[in-house]
Parts: structure tokens; C-alpha cells; sequence
């Protein structure tokens, strides 16, 4: 096992084991604090919070703050399902192997059942596979997050493999983008993407097979009454519309918003249930760092944010998510979901508040590379950075 960070192109490429499971550990016992800051009861001591709880795409980020959120705050059984590589003993494999292993370990010593699949959700066998194990477990399943982020889908049904881009539609994009790790600014250009590459990147990233799912879970009886999905996107600030919100990512969401309203009303005649958007804020990913203006924004948004006192990482988002927008009903069972004009759920209303960006804007235009410390947070953003693969991991020794 190699102690050090190996950073090739803006993208770490090797995991630490021990970093990955403290750093779940970190997220849980945030959770279970805030359970006792807020009073909430879970499953086992008489709370009407999520019971059985099956997260697609479970290993990282969101999807791990989800599951982390249903099990150790509301006392939620979970099914996790995400394409992992193993490791050995000569290699490492990716972080979501080790998130889901500590977290396998940690929920079953609390009593919980908890059961992560390695396997390609994009595919009908993985449905099958999880849909016999819900039955196997003689329950029936009440919240389904939807948080695949793959590069890569292939057709369950045509075995077409498709692959995603982040690409603006219709003209180049440009602008600097921050390297944390030699703190430095270089102008990057993104140029715009085809119709095939726009049209692959909807069939990845967007609401497909998130439908794929709800349709073979229904047709299979396994959805308790009121079971609700939820799915994530991100809008940021205008600054990133023509990379994001009205690029390639940004037409992939559309159809995922599209795809929650088909959901809402079929889930709502089938088994008196809902599907949402959630819009999240933004964070560090494996490809911000090589987008123009993304890592640069979010470097400033970072310390703006916590010069504020309301900065967020993935679990604060889903811990509030839950919370505070989806289990807000008497004892903390499902409630009435405040959404926006769109139907979105707007966990992203900190980020996008009109004095965060303001300043936000203030520091982007004053931005060089020799004043770079004093408007960006270059340590809180390569912390994060380091900390999904499970480096600089507080507890953690790194010494060979």
C-alpha cells in the first residue's frame, strides 16, 4: 500500500484503506450527533422514519452521506449497490470498496442490517439480484436514492455502451481553473460537444435507468406504501451555466428532472408515493479540478461559506436533506416536501443565497494567481480533495 497521495492529471489514483474507513467513521459519528442534537427517534425506538432503505450508487459522496444518514440517524436497513474494484495485497482498489466495507462493519455491530453489492446497476442481472435479496429479507422498501455518477452506461436492453462528457453546447467555454496542488491558475478551454456526445451523455447521467428501477421494483411488489425516490443534480451560479447547466451535464439533468415528474405521478397511483430532484451544492469531484472556472469558484465559495459559518460537505447536505426537507412529518415520519417553481428540492439554498454569491463575485473578479491565498481556501479545498481517497485523514498515520 503506497502511504502517498499519486496524483496524475488533476485526479488521485490511489486509495488508502484505513484513510477511506476513518473517514466514514467521521461521517457516522457526525450523524449520530446530530440525531441527539435534534432529538430524532430511530426505527428501533418508536421513530416513523425510513425503514428499508436502497441507495444506488452508495460508495462516495452523496450517495455514502445518504446511507450513512437512513442507517445511523433514523436506524434505517439499507441495500447499497456500486461497481467497485477490490483490493489486493499488492493493489489498492477504489475508495468506495473501503467506505462500503467500514460501513458494512459499523452497521452491523449497531444492529442494523446493512448489505453492499458490488456490482453494475445500470444492468437487468443487478436488478434481479438486489429485488431477490429485498424479498429475501421479507421486507418491502419506503426511500430509493438515486446517485449513480459513472462516466460509462451500457444499454440494459441493446448492450450499446455509451460514455459521458462535460462539454458546453454550442460554443467553446473558457476561463482559469485552479490546481490545489501547486496552487496555481492556467486558462483551460472546453470545446463544445457533438449531438452523439450530448445525446450519450442524457443516455448516462440521465433519468433512464433511474426508471429502469422504479418500474422493475414496482412490477416485483417490493415498494412499501408512500415509498418515495429521490435523485441529485446540481445548478451553481451563472458563471457555470454554459459548461453545466446548459451544457452536456446540465441536458442529462433536465432529463432527470423530467424523469422525477414521470415518477411522482406513477409512484403516487401505484403506492401512494413521490419522486424528487434534490439540487445539492457543490463540492470537490474526481472532475472539477480539470473544468474551467469550477475549482477556482468553488475554492472561493469554500471560504466565503465558512467565513459565514455555513459551509457544507456531503454528509451536512444529506443529513439537512433528510431532516429538514424529506422526514419532517410527526415523529419524523415522511412530510410535506418544500420544493421550488420547478418542483426541485433546493438543499443548494446556502451556496446560491444573494450574499454568498455576491461576494463569491466579488472575489472572482479580483482573483490572481499572487493573491490566490487570500480569497480561495486552498487548504479546506485540497483537504477534501485528498480526503475521498482517504488521504490527510485526521487520525489516520501515513508514515512509511
Amino acid at each position: 500500500m503506497n502511504n502517498k497521495p499519486m496524483i496524475r492529471s488533476n485526479i488521485c489514483i490511489n486509495a488508502h484503506p484505513e484513510g477511506c474507513a476513518k473517514e466514514t467513521d467521521h461521517q457516522i459519528d457526525y450523524v449520530k450527533a446530530q440525531k441527539a442534537k435534534r432529538g430524532i427517534k430511530a426505527v428501533s425506538e418508536g421513530g416513523n422514519g425510513p425503514k428499508f432503505v436502497l441507495v444506488l450508487g452508495c460508495s462516495t459522496g452523496y450517495g455514502l452521506a445518504s446511507r450513512i444518514t437512513a442507517a445511523f440517524e433514523y436506524g434505517a436497513d439499507t441495500i447499497g449497490v456500486s461497481f467497485e474494484k477490490e483490493g489486493t495485497e499488492t493493489k489498492c482498489g477504489t475508495p468506495g470498496f473501503y467506505n462500503n466495507k467500514e460501513f458494512d462493519k459499523v452497521a452491523t455491530e449497531a444492529g442494523l442490517y446493512a448489505k453492499s453489492f458490488n456490482a453494475d446497476a445500470f444492468s437487468h442481472e443487478t436488478r434481479k439480484m438486489i429485488i431477490d435479496e429485498i424479498k429475501a429479507q421479507g421486507k418491502k422498501v419506503d426511500l430509493i436514492v438515486y446517485s449513480l455518477a459513472s462516466p460509462v452506461r451500457t444499454d440494459p436492453d441493446t448492450g450499446v455502451l455509451y460514455k459521458s462528457v462535460i462539454k458546453p453546447i454550442g460554443e467553446n467555454y473558457g476561463g482559469a481553473a485552479l490546481d490545489i496542488m501547486t496552487e496555481s491558475l492556467s486558462e483551460k478551454t472546453a470545446e463544445p460537444a457533438t449531438e452523439e456526445e450530448i445525446e450519450n451523455t442524457v443516455k448516462v447521467m440521465g433519468g433512464a435507468d433511474w426508471q429502469i428501477w422504479i418500474n422493475q421494483l414496482l412490477e416485483a411488489g417490493v415498494l412499501a406504501d408512500g415509498c418515495r425516490t429521490v435523485a441529485y443534480s446540481y445548478i451553481g451560479p451563472k458563471l457555470s451555466h454554459a459548461i453545466y447547466r446548459n451544457g452536456t451535464i446540465g441536458q442529462a439533468k433536465k432529463d432527470l428532472e423530467a424523469t422525477a415528474r414521470n415518477l411522482s405521478s406513477q409512484l403516487k397511483n401505484a403506492v401512494n408515493g413521490d419522486a424528487w430532484v434534490s439540487v445539492n451544492k457543490g463540492l470537490v469531484t474526481r472532475s472539477s479540478a480539470v473544468i474551467p472556472i469550477i475549482s477556482l469558484y468553488l475554492s472561493i465559495l469554500f471560504k466565503v461559506m465558512k467565513a459565514k459559518g455555513i459551509h457544507e460537505g456531503c454528509i451536512e447536505q444529506m443529513e439537512r436533506l433528510f431532516a429538514e426537507r424529506l422526514f419532517t412529518g410527526d415523529n419524523f415520519a415522511a412530510g410535506n416536501v418544500p420544493v421550488d417553481e420547478n418542483n426541485l428540492i433546493r438543499i443548494d439554498d446556502w451556496e446560491m443565497r444573494d450574499d454568498v454569491q455576491a461576494e463569491v463575485d466579488k472575489c472572482m473578479s479580483a482573483i490572481t494567481t499572487e493573491n490566490l491565498k487570500e480569497y480561495c481556501d486552498l487548504d479546506g479545498y485540497r483537504h477534501d480533495f485528498l480526503a475521498a481517497n482517504g488521504f490527510d485523514v485526521e487520525g489516520v498515520d501515513y508514515s512509511d
